[in-house]
This record gives C-alpha cells, sequence and structure tokens, in this order.
C-alpha cells in the first residue's frame, strides 16, 4: 500500500501556552491557534503538529494521562491507497471516516491512528551544499556555510517512537498494510517503514517492560543537515530547554540527533540525514545498548575560546 509518511502527530496537552511557545521555538510554523481549543504547526512541507486540551471530545479515546499523543496520522498517495487502507482494516475492526475522507481506528498496539490523502506540499528552502575532497564543490566560492544569523526550520515530520505491550502483534498490524522492517534491536523491536518512502523508518516500536511503560517515547522532524542540528540544538539550550541525549549520531538509520524533554508527555528529538533502504536491504538485527545505540555522543557546554580560562 502506498502510504508516504507521518502527516500530523496530535497531542492533548495541559499546559497549552508551554506547548505552543516550545513548537514556535523549535521552528514550525503556525498554521491556526486558538487557546480556547488548540491549534496546529506546520513544517516546510506542511506536515506537523496539532494540540488539543485533553477533553476535547474529537480526540480519540485514551486512558493514557495528559500531555500524551491522541492520534498519528498518515498520508497516502491516492484515494485508491485509502480505498486499500479501509477495506483491508474494516475486516477486523471499526473504522470511522470523516467527512473529508479521513479514517480513523486503533491499532494493535492500542494507538489511535488515522489515514488520508497526503497534503504535502514541495519544500521551499536554501540548497545545502557541502565541499568535499574528492568530489564537485557543493557550494559556490565566498558562500559561508556558518551563519550565526541562519534561519532553521523543520523540513518534515520524520518519525514516532511507541512503547507497546505486545510488540510482536503491533508490527503484524503494520506489516499487513505494507511496512517494511529495515532493522530490530533484538528483545526489543522494529523499525519501520511504509512501502511509499525509502526512509529508514517512521515507526520504531518498543516492547514494554511493564504496564506503566507506555505511550509515545518520542517524535521528531527532520531538519536539512548535522550542522542545522547542532545549531538548532544549541539555540535551544540557550532559550533553557533541557537535552535529554545528544548531541549524537545513531547507528541504525544513521541519522544525527539531538532530543530535548518537551511539554507534550514525549522526549522530542531534532534529527537530520537518515538513511534511504530499498528492497534490497536485508534488515540488520543488534543487540540493544548504548554501544549500538549511537556511534558518538557529544554533550553541551558553554562556549569557550582559545585564550580562555581552561576547565
Amino acid at each position: 500500500m502506498n502510504i508516504l509518511g507521518l502527516e500530523q502527530l496530535v497531542f492533548a496537552v495541559t499546559d497549552m501556552a508551554g506547548a505552543r511557545q516550545y513548537l514556535l521555538d523549535y521552528g514550525l510554523d503556525e498554521v491556526e491557534f486558538n487557546p480556547e481549543v488548540g491549534g496546529a504547526w506546520a513544517a516546510l512541507d506542511g506536515t506537523g503538529i496539532v494540540l488539543r486540551h485533553p477533553d476535547d471530545p474529537q480526540l480519540p479515546a485514551n486512558a493514557l494521562p495528559a500531555p500524551c499523543l491522541r492520534e498519528t496520522v498518515y498520508g497516502v498517495a491516492d484515494d485508491a491507497t485509502l480505498a486499500a487502507i479501509e477495506a483491508n482494516l474494516r475486516a477486523d475492526r471499526e473504522v470511522r471516516a470523516d467527512a473529508d475522507g479521513t479514517l480513523h481506528c486503533t491499532d494493535d498496539g492500542g494507538f489511535a491512528v488515522a489515514f488520508r490523502v497526503s497534503r504535502r506540499r514541495p519544500i521551499q528552502a536554501r540548497f545545502l551544499g557541502f565541499n568535499v575532497p574528492g568530489q564537485p564543490p557543493g557550494r559556490a566560492p565566498n558562500d559561508c556555510a556558518a551563519n550565526p544569523d541562519e534561519v532553521i526550520k523543520p523540513r518534515t515530520l520524520s518519525h514516532v517512537v511507541y512503547f507497546v505491550p505486545d510488540v510482536a502483534k503491533a508490527e503484524a498490524f503494520y506489516a499487513r498494510l505494507g511496512f517494511v522492517v529495515t532493522d530490530r534491536f533484538k528483545h526489543l523491536g522494529p523499525f519501520m517503514r511504509p512501502a511509499g518512502m525509502q526512509e529508514h523508518h517512521t515507526l520504531f516500536m518498543i516492547e514494554s517492560a511493564n504496564d506503566h511503560m507506555v505511550g509515545c517515547n518520542h517524535f521528531t522532524f527532520h531538519l536539512g543537515s548535522a550542522a542545522e542540528v547542532l545549531q538548532h540544538g544549541w539555540r535551544f539550550v540557550a532559550k533553557g530547554y533541557k537535552s535529554f541525549w545528544g548531541p549524537g549520531r545513531h547507528i541504525m538509520g544513521s541519522n544525527f540527533f539531538w532530543y530535548f524533554n518537551s511539554p507534550f508527555g514525549a522526549v522530542m528529538e531534532i534529527d537530520a540525514d537518515m538513511d534511504l533502504h530499498d528492497e534490497q536491504w536485508i534488515a540488520r538485527e543488534m543487540e540493544p545498548g548504548a554501544d549500538n545505540s549511537q556511534i558518538f555522543l557529544f554533550e553541551a557546554r558553554p562556549k569557550w575560546a582559545p585564550g580562555g580560562e581552561s576547565e
């Protein structure tokens, strides 16, 4: 099935003002906002985040306390794909269709999930080139890459990570919709991508260690480069947001990362430069643990210059 990737994540939040400011500082564009209702914020391609108050009757039911993820929305290529998904899902579960055709149901991990014809738009952004010896120049002479005032914008919604009670059952649900396992942490869970894209994963699921470890673990948007991850993360630290993990680079997916605590009931990541895979790729299996979670890891410290006091 031609599922293209994530379109929106819908959160119930208890601090609407703080959550809104967080998304603006993260760099998303505000599409709409009403403090009594909530709002929507978008990356350059139109994918994004929706915020609602926990008691909003339009939110899918959820036993988890707010703040928490309440629904994951996927974009599909066309009406034919949407019809095929609907037929597949109605075989064994209740499916609700909105007036605009969006389908809503619950997956086998207990998460509310929706599917709609994609509303993504082409990304309009500066071309990011890199000067690498042995390759044609990526930037013209005198085009300086380091700009302290660079406007850095998230380009697209990248992936979401769930804690699930039965990872095999949850994996089977997405496999029947055409998702492919690209890699796997043994005894923990799979990285999966939908058939309509080649990115290493849009979904990673982790077997819950206990009944209290459920819900969304983290989510992220792609930035344009490792340099953007570092510069944008540095600004985030300067604004007072607490770094959770990073900066570093993962092995599974190869993406650069920096994770921050957030007001959404999940950690929010900044990432860039994820691997692409096609049907020739053979999924790897690794033991979970620090050595296989990142190829390197740094921690932020105050700026320093030669001639300053050493620490």
